[in-house]
């Protein structure tokens, strides 16, 4: 079994084809520049988030070709030995700016863009757009779900329900969007995301009673705990929960059911009861629409699972790593394109501002695209906007990384520029346009 770290076999076999395809001819030198960007937002969302540059960088920095990698691709004659002696050299020495962690996007958005030789940048594609694909995706879905929530704090729950390396990935990025913590406990350790999460059905069912299994897990956990109280009946579990913990509950979740029929029975239950305090958390397959239709109903708290590690039915960002400027024969740093019917890209290296209007909301975003010189990318600033790249890599160190708290609080800021419409649930057209100069 493989015990390797690196990250460098997560490239594809055509990304290794390019480029002992381009040693041979001698372009792999060429200075050359790729950008990430969508061209739309799939599933009518009005924005997108920024998730994954963290998990980018630190995919860059152990990006290297060691024995145990050059032997598989030597063993299955993926690549000639010309090519095995380049990768074997390899470490990226190029430069990385784009979003920052958090930031809000839109369709044409130059999210990141990756600069040096063709033969360092294209072998980094697949590995930056399967982190930032999912992300991405993960972090727009789950700030859908935590304006709906309208404050209340969402678990996020969804481990069983996606590969085991996903979900951690889709803790970290659910926490960035404003999700209160996680059940994925690899996600706290690595991320530092809060941990959280309440007894299953089988705690119940493995006791001799309801009774006997609400006891032990009061013991043990203290009466601030939750009580999961729909494995049989729900209001006869209520009030052996309050009986044997007292107005000192911590709280009831509820997983079946029309949960806002019931969550409205259970606040009264517990009311009369005297335990005021003890919350209400309701699971069962929730998405930002059942979230919302519960805005109503006397829910302290949400655990989001399958929902939000799917995207909530949209799973990836569409986004894409396309070449837009390379260094011609002359050694001029040119702007390229695809023409391709539907796909179209917008060469020359790339500036992005957010303009803000008088009260501080976004009306645009603006990007500027360079001409052929190769240190033209734009203005550097533009009066009443603000600036969207930051560095990320340069010369191939690493210059760019930010806490995920700060990450979490700049998201915030973000989100809060855009329009009120940005909000709605609806399928719609980005709430921003792009403008290219």
């Amino acid at each position: 079994m493989s015990t390797s770290t690196s990250t460098a076999l997560l490239t594809d076999h055509y990304e290794l084809t390019m480029l002992q395809a381009a040693l041979r001819s001698g372009a792999a030198s060429r200075h050359a520049v790729f950008e990430v960007f969508a061209r739309q937002l799939p599933g009518g969302r009005r924005y997108g988030v920024v998730s994954g540059i963290g998990r980018v960088l630190d995919a860059v920095e152990d990006f290297r070709f060691g024995d145990e990698e050059l032997a598989f691709l030597r063993d299955g004659e993926v690549v000639d030995e010309p090519t095995l002696d380049f990768l074997a050299g390899y470490r990226f020495s190029g430069d990385v700016y784009g979003y920052r962690e958090g930031e809000c996007y839109f369709p044409g958005s130059p999210i990141m863009t990756v600069e040096g030789t063709f033969a360092e940048a294209v072998l980094l594609e697949t590995v930056i757009l399967s982190v930032l694909n999912h992300d991405c995706a993960i972090a727009t879905a789950a700030a859908r779900m935590v304006r709906a929530a309208a404050g209340r704090p969402i678990i996020e729950m969804g481990s069983r329900r996606t590969h085991e390396r996903s979900a951690v990935a889709a803790a970290r990025a659910a926490y960035l969007s404003g999700f209160s913590s996680t059940s994925n406990l690899m996600a706290g350790h690595l991320y530092g995301v809060p941990t959280a999460g309440t007894a299953a059905h089988a705690f119940t069912l493995l006791h001799d009673s309801e009774r006997d299994a609400f006891q032990a897990q009061i013991v043990s956990l203290g009466a601030g705990t939750t009580l999961l109280v729909d494995t049989y009946d729900v209001a006869e579990a209520v009030r052996t929960g309050v009986e044997l913990a007292g107005p000192e509950l911590g709280a009831v979740r509820l997983d079946s059911g029309d949960l806002c029929e019931v969550a409205t029975e259970v606040r009264a239950q517990l009311d009369a009861l005297g335990a005021h305090k003890t919350r209400i958390i309701v699971t069962s397959d929730l998405d930002e629409y059942a979230i919302a239709s519960l805005a109503s109903a006397p829910v302290d708290g949400y655990g989001v699972g399958t929902s939000l590690v799917t995207g909530s039915g949209v799973p990836t960002a569409a986004m894409v790593y396309k070449l837009v400027a390379r260094e011609d024969a002359s050694g001029v740093l040119a702007p390229v394109a695809k023409k391709s019917v539907g796909k179209p890209s917008r060469g020359g290296r790339k500036r992005a501002f957010r303009r803000l209007d008088a009260s501080g909301t976004a009306d645009a975003e603006l990007v500027f695209t360079s001409g052929r010189e190769a240190g033209d990318a734009g203005p550097l600033q533009v009066p009443g906007a603000r600036p969207l790249q930051v560095p990320l890599v340069r010369g191939g160190e690493v210059v760019g990384r930010e806490s995920l708290e700060a990450s979490r609080a700049w998201h915030r800021e973000a989100l809060a520029e855009l329009p009120s419409d940005a909000h709605h649930l609806s399928r719609g057209d980005a709430v921003l346009p792009t403008v290219f100069d």
